[in-house]
């Protein structure tokens, strides 16, 4: 069975002129996002995190992050949920969405969100290149809390570029993610992601992810969210929620044995065409 969910609302936290306010770029992570070379990331002790950085589907580039354990207080908690970020989500069935493959969308001349929606496995290329981001939307910062305790799980920010490196800088590089959780995390019900990001010198208004988790060729869930509106060079905040379905025992057992079978494809729309493709793989044996 494969679930669909999709969040009908998020209002986000943006500040503009971001370029001249933000901190050197922060990077996002999780749920199939990307990041570059090189990332810092906190983890609890219910799951570790690594990333992988590549600029390719194949050939990968480890990086370095620092792993510590958090122990948020209560007042910190509510703080790390502003007032001002608010999801309302639901998650049923996929239905009603005609099969799509891989190499027939290659042959689109652009790609919607139901082509993706179409798709029953993970992808093998990347359906866009990194040039059809014409709106200079850059993922900087991503966490992941327990939405049962308050607990954050994890948390990556995107490094400061060196000085002059920006045209040196591969295209490719930051569209693929390797993360490393304990088996604990199998059993999180539910979890918010809170993502930053900036955008170029022009209004997104309708702005998209559709994120589709697979075990082997099993699609196991479906997220769909909806940024808001995001206003010309500005830095924006959102918190998604995540509902996980229960998976069996079986399933989990063989997810546990089979690090980085599990994967991801997380695709970015604006206006209801494809313009970032990001992938993911996950390990729940809590070691590399």
């Amino acid at each position: 069975m494969s679930y669909s969910c999709h969040s009908s609302e998020a209002v986000c936290i943006n500040s503009s002129d971001s370029t001249k306010s933000a901190p050197a770029a922060n990077t996002t992570g999780g749920g199939g996002g990307g990041t570059d070379s090189s990332t810092t990331s906190t983890a609890s002790p219910t799951s570790s995190i690594s990333t992988t950085s590549t600029s390719s589907g194949i050939s990968t580039t480890s990086t370095s992050c620092s792993i510590s354990t958090i122990r948020p207080r209560p007042d910190r908690l509510q703080r790390d949920a502003p007032a001002e970020m608010k999801v309302k989500h639901g998650c049923a069935p996929d239905a009603g969405v005609p099969g799509a493959t891989e190499d027939e969308l290659l042959t689109n001349s652009a790609i919607t969100p139901e082509d993706v929606l179409g798709l029953q496995k993970i992808t093998e290329n990347y359906l866009c290149s990194p040039e059809q981001n014409v709106h200079m939307i850059d993922f900087t910062r991503f966490k992941i809390r327990d939405m049962e305790t308050g607990t954050v799980l994890f948390e990556i920010t995107k490094p400061p570029m060196p000085a002059g490196s920006r045209k040196d800088c591969d295209p490719n590089a930051g569209r693929f993610v390797r993360y490393q959780f304990t088996p604990a995390f199998l059993h999180l019900r539910q979890v918010g992601a809170t993502v930053e990001f900036t955008v170029g010198d022009t209004p997104i208004n309708n702005f998209r992810m559709i994120e589709r988790h697979y075990f082997r060729e099993q699609l196991l869930k479906s997220f769909d969210f909806e940024f808001g509106f995001c206003m010309p060079s500005s830095k924006n905040t959102c918190e998604h929620i995540y509902e996980f379905p229960a998976l069996s025992e079986e399933i989990m057992r063989e997810m546990i044995l089979h690090p980085y079978e599990t994967q991801s494809d997380s695709f970015y729309f604006v206006d209801n065409q494809l313009v970032m493709h990001n992938k993911a793989d996950y390990s729940y044996s809590g070691g590399p």
